[in-house]
């Protein structure tokens, strides 16, 4: 049966506005996305099916162009909407950093740093950049390893933190594990960086390791 065909309060959309995307599945979802589905299947059909296909909306996200166009329903035209969609969310979550809210936790900052760095196949190492009143100021990447481990130059973060002007930092990194848990190294590497830009008169303020799900602050566990 065609959605359109379904009760009104059972339509994706119309239960998206009735009562917000928090009442819909990762399938009704993608569904609205996708607006229309194949020959048999509806749109929320399709989407069960592409879930189960990519194990997941983030395996379905996270494809590469073509694996995604190879699945049926889908296409280079909805790859492109979709880095789009993916494109916007990153930017939404800048300006909402950048409008001059005051950071004061890790929660605000562990959104926008996962939003970056969650899916990344390499450990990559970052800077949020903050000014006096703790505000975003600049986000860098500055540098890239293997699979397992990214080599931090504290000389070279140094001279980021004094380029902008900075006051303070926000340390990241990822691990592509998805296992957020901090290695020995990473810790020994915060406190290298910590005493590296206190002689410069910038603040370490929190150091967020991004896996899957709520990245680990090290100032919430008491390290900084």
């Amino acid at each position: 049966m065609a959605i359109n065909q379904w009760p009104e309060n059972e339509r994706p959309r119309e239960k998206l506005l009735a009562r917000g995307a928090e009442a819909l599945s990762d399938a009704e979802l993608l569904a609205i996305f996708l607006r229309t589905g194949v020959p048999g299947r509806s749109a929320v059909d399709l989407a069960r099916d592409l879930i189960g296909r990519f194990g997941g909306l983030r395996g379905l996200l996270n494809a590469d162009e073509k694996t995604f166009c190879d699945a049926p329903g889908l296409g280079r035209a909805k790859y492109a909407q979709l880095r789009a969609v993916l494109a916007m969310s990153e930017r939404y979550l800048a300006e909402e950093l950048a409008r001059g809210d005051v950071i004061t936790g890790a929660q605000g900052a562990g959104r926008y740093l996962g939003s970056r760095l969650r899916d990344r196949p390499r450990e990559v190492f970052a800077v949020m950049l903050l000014d006096s009143q703790h505000r975003m100021i600049g986000y860098e990447e500055l540098f890239e390893g293997t699979i397992d481990r990214a080599s931090v130059h504290p000389r070279e973060v140094v001279k980021r933190a004094l380029h902008h002007n900075a006051a303070a930092l926000i340390l990241a990194h990822n691990h592509p594990s998805g296992v957020a848990e901090p290695s020995a190294a990473d810790r020994q590497i915060t406190q290298q960086l910590t005493d590296a830009l206190a002689l410069v008169d910038v603040r370490v303020l929190d150091h967020l390791v991004v896996g899957d799900g709520v990245p680990v602050s090290f100032a919430e566990r008491g390290w900084l």
